[in-house]
């Protein structure tokens, strides 16, 4: 696909999402759950990216108000992801919630989130990893790997 090429916003349901995130994403499979996706694609209507919007993760942002960018994959062409991003802090809003937040790990740039306007708004350490002697569980991926939290404008 050409760099100029339009990309337009088309409705993804959640088990193409799924799909496309496990095809194309880098280091997560695709996520538990979901309030709604969106798709960018091309002009022959070829999905290019997804974006996975749910609840907060961490409990402790989940209070109602606030969902969170869970996941994005694209197929590496161009603007997709601040497409995306753009598009999907407007459906949040129009669904009623006031606040919509994404990480990004270490090594990760933010260029896209920037592109859309979101701000890094907290760095969070490596941490340990989820697994408890009372609850075991395996890891994910990013045991071990600083985050940055960004919120949209």
């Amino acid at each position: 696909m050409s760099d100029g090429a339009r990309l337009y916003l088309v409705p993804v349901r959640s088990r193409e999402a799924r799909e496309f995130v496990r095809a194309w994403h880098r280091h997560h499979p695709p996520p538990a759950g979901q309030i709604f996706a969106v798709g960018a694609a091309d002009e022959m209507g070829t999905l290019r990216a997804v974006a996975i919007v749910g609840r907060p993760v961490a409990r402790h942002l989940d209070d109602g108000a606030t969902l969170e960018v869970t996941r994005t994959a694209s197929d590496g062409t161009r603007n997709t992801n601040s497409l995306l991003y753009s598009a999907s802090w407007r459906a949040t809003k129009a669904l009623g919630y006031r606040r919509l937040i994404t990480f990004t790990q270490e090594g990760e740039s933010g260029a896209s989130l920037r592109g859309a306007g979101w701000r890094l708004i907290a760095s969070r350490p490596p941490r340990a990893g989820w697994h408890t002697p009372s609850r075991p569980r395996a890891g994910n991926g990013n045991d071990h790997v600083a985050r940055s939290l960004w919120e949209a404008p």
